[in-house]
């Protein structure tokens, strides 16, 4: 079994930007995260945090993201949003790539993970070029004994008449499930919409998080009410497939009753 966590849309601002855009305190809900996550036991194989790590794509943030993220016990897999700008993360995290798009792979425990950047310079929706199309195609030749965990920002576009900021491009989408079609892919781990979804993607799970920033009321159907709410996911890969559950952090909710470890051997 391969455990990690998904974070997702952290929205970090530096505090002397005075940032007017946030929706709660980025950089505190972060620290939380982590602190949460070293307690783990037993730790995560990994962390994945998929995009939008910043909110305005500027390096002083990048850096107050590493900085934060630094005490992190687990290794740290990133992927860029419609937030991030290229420059500005590669300057702190990926010295030497100017402004190109930041796609990796390596595997993590019994996954293979492969991360694509699907942020578009001066766009909300997503897309992937022909280099990172060649890139997949060769990844997905390597470490052929470990099931594929993509990360890419923007989820695939499944309806059709969806809004175009809540997915990859429709061409984009059509070329990823040729590409992955036959492979044995455990996943897609997504952001971008800020909110905590499953779906089945030509028998992919596509897994969203409502990530560190905000929410929205999905029982709202006429406007975008953004709302107070942050989580994480918390993933568990086995051979009979992928398991998530979502964990809430904010708003804190109280603690009715606790019922101890030996008491809950009892009950096995």
């Amino acid at each position: 079994m391969t455990r990690f966590v998904h974070l997702t849309d952290l929205h970090i601002s530096h505090p002397d930007l005075n940032d007017p855009h946030l929706h709660s305190d980025t950089p505190a809900t972060l620290r939380r995260v982590v602190e949460v996550i070293n307690a783990m036991e037993p730790q995560p194989d990994f962390v994945v945090a998929s995009g939008d790590l910043t909110n305005h794509g500027d390096q002083q943030s990048y850096a107050l993201v590493r900085e934060i993220m630094e005490p992190l016990k687990a290794p740290l897999v990133m992927a860029l949003g419609n937030h991030d700008k290229r420059d500005g993360f590669n300057a702190v995290f990926a010295p030497g790539l100017a402004d190109a798009p930041y796609f990796h792979d390596a595997p993590q425990g019994d996954l293979h993970v492969i991360t694509l950047d699907s942020s578009v310079p001066g766009k909300v929706a997503g897309a992937l070029d022909d280099a990172q199309f060649e890139f997949l195609e060769a990844a997905l030749e390597r470490h052929s004994d470990l099931a594929k965990l993509l990360v890419i920002h923007h989820p695939p576009r499944i309806d059709p008449a969806a809004l175009a900021w809540g997915s990859l491009d429709a061409a984009s989408s059509a070329r990823l499930a040729e590409m992955l079609k036959g492979q044995r892919v455990a996943g897609i781990l997504s952001g971008h919409v800020h909110v905590n979804r499953v779906s089945h993607w030509h028998g992919i799970p596509v897994v969203i998080s409502n990530g560190l920033h905000s929410t929205i009321d999905l029982t709202e159907t006429r406007d975008l009410r953004i709302v107070e709410g942050t989580g994480f996911g918390l993933c568990e890969w086995h051979t009979s497939g992928l398991s998530v559950s979502f964990a809430p952090l904010d708003p804190t909710a109280s603690e009715l009753a606790r019922i101890d470890r030996a008491q809950l051997k009892s009950f096995e």
